[in-house]
């Protein structure tokens, strides 16, 4: 039988591909983070309270994005996954372009629901596609690299809505990132091949290799590591998601600092230094597990750890400028997990499981992280302010997101454990 031509056989084209699926992650989150910037405009212009912003940056936006990313990962995991990325990006930006029509909440929590929808068909055919073109001992770069899309979406969101907000107004900044993203969708459908699945390793793929999604869920759900990865995923991206969507109101509310200036400091801090963080994590990782592959583990251990003093102290600073200051060492660290979490996950599973594999992380991650956080933080500034005034956001904060950290870290050493039994009973 004569061997399948190998689409990304040639070094540049895997690397255009995989920073091609980068820049579109950027625009998954670059139409996700420009509301956290814009919030305090929209609670001004529709009279809202904390919850309901929480409520747009959070739950309702989670619960269709999580649920969505199931079948559409299934979908994936059986079909080509180039036309539904250039799809799913097509789909967001358009609905991230109308946000800035709306006239009331109802109307924004619709258009919201329409970006998570499209968002769901992002992340888990672009994980699955990275995995088939890049072997495993470079996968956890491959993703990290892809990754950094998280933080060059909330770089571009601060810096891009920040300024547009404060020199048109909030409606201009969703209308002039949304429109862009169409363009995206079109590079995609027309320059990306679709890459051979199984390839990379030598492995054959076969009809009886399909597996249903109750059979990848009873896999996963059978390995303690997985259990212990996911969960401590889900509480760090508890931590920073709500610390991305609440600290521009955060830094207005108690410092009285303005959006263009704020999202300048944001960008660095949250954008650039986290793309940082998150890159250079799976490297480290990558290498440090050639000796033992529970760095993979151990390392997100760690750096979570680091994180924690940093964000009590950015909480009880009094200064503007000490609080962004403190703030750097968590946004480089926040997401030193993720490369490493989705590698593993990819190497517990066979090969057509991979892209549902990290729809059911993100699942679990963006409900309790993204769905919960932001969401039971801005509930918490509405249950204080009575006692805290204008400072109940930054009690909330203080209250909720180092303590999250923390037991994140218990999960991530306890994955560890016992990550190398697992990985050595993955499926052919």
């Amino acid at each position: 039988m004569q061997q399948p031509e190998n689409p990304y056989a040639s070094t540049s084209v895997r690397y255009y591909a995989v920073g091609l699926l980068t820049v579109v992650y950027t625009f998954n989150f670059i139409d996700r983070q420009l509301l956290a910037i814009l919030q305090e405009s929209i609670k001004a212009d529709l009279a809202l309270m904390d919850w309901q912003l929480g409520l747009l940056t959070g739950f309702a936006f989670a619960i269709f994005y999580v649920t969505a990313g199931i079948p559409i990962a299934r979908w994936a995991d059986n079909s080509n996954r180039r036309n539904i990325v250039a799809l799913a990006v097509g789909i967001w930006s358009f609905m991230t372009a109308i946000s800035g029509l709306v006239q009331n909440y109802i109307q924004l929590l619709l258009a919201r629901i329409g970006v998570g929808v499209g968002e769901a068909g992002g992340s888990p055919p672009a994980h699955s596609m990275i995995s088939d073109i890049f072997p495993p001992e470079k996968r956890a770069s491959a993703l990290a690299f892809y990754s950094m899309g998280v933080n060059f979406g909330i770089m571009f969101g601060f810096l891009a809505g920040g300024w547009l907000n404060e020199v048109f107004n909030w409606r201009v900044a969703f209308f002039v990132v949304g429109v862009p993203g169409i363009v995206v969708a079109l590079i995609v459908r027309y320059t990306l091949r679709e890459p051979l699945r199984g390839l990379s390793e030598n492995r054959e793929v076969t009809e009886e290799s399909k597996v249903p999604f109750s059979g990848v869920l009873q896999l996963l759900w059978s390995r303690l590591s997985f259990r212990h990865m996911a969960f401590g995923a889900a509480l760090n991206a508890f931590a920073g998601y709500s610390t991305s969507n609440w600290t521009a109101s955060f830094m207005i509310r108690s410092h009285d600092m303005t959006t263009g200036e704020l999202g300048t400091w944001l960008a660095g801090i949250m954008g650039l230094g986290g793309a940082i963080g998150v890159y250079f994590g799976g490297l480290i990782a990558e290498k440090l597990a050639l000796r033992d592959r529970r760095w993979y583990m151990w390392l997100p251990t760690i750096t979570g750890i680091i994180c924690v003093p940093f964000m009590i102290a950015v909480y009880l600073a009094d200064s503007a400028y000490l609080a962004l200051t403190l703030s750097i060492i968590p946004g480089i660290l926040f997401n030193v997990y993720l490369g490493n979490t989705l590698a593993m996950t990819h190497g517990l599973v066979g090969l057509r499981m991979r892209a549902l594999a990290s729809a059911i992380l993100f699942f679990i991650l963006n409900i309790i992280g993204l769905g919960i956080g932001p969401w039971l933080t801005g509930y918490l500034s509405d249950v204080l302010s009575p006692t805290f005034g204008n400072e109940s956001l930054r009690m909330a904060m203080l209250y909720l997101l180092p303590a999250a950290m923390t037991w994140s870290v218990v999960h991530l050493f306890l994955a560890a454990r016992h990550l190398e039994k697992d990985l050595d009973r993955a499926p052919a």
